[in-house]
């Protein structure tokens, strides 16, 4: 069993309090969820209103597609016009 982890930070330069920045953020998780089948939560940044850390997580037994599959989801968080992606860390356990 593999597991391949990203932790991704991200700026929001249009929101203007938490609450803008929570709905950005849980419409994005929902998004990837649905889309990619990979486990996904904001992990940091709680207080910061136009931060937002996300842990993304997929477990596979074929290394290859693991990561193929988290290569879609940052392209994909990369795609998005309302954030900026800061930093992108990826493990393998």
């Amino acid at each position: 069993m593999l597991i391949g982890s990203m932790q991704v930070e991200i700026y929001i330069p249009g929101a203007t309090s938490l609450k803008d920045k929570r709905r950005i953020v849980k419409g994005m998780i929902t998004k990837v969820q649905n889309r990619f089948n990979v486990s996904i939560v904001e992990i940091d940044s709680d207080d910061r209103w136009q931060r937002a850390t996300l842990g993304i997580a997929m477990v596979g037994d074929d290394r290859e597609h693991v990561e193929r599959q988290l290569q879609f989801v940052q392209n994909f968080l990369d795609s998005e016009p309302r954030w900026e992606v800061i930093r992108i860390d990826m493990a393998w356990n």
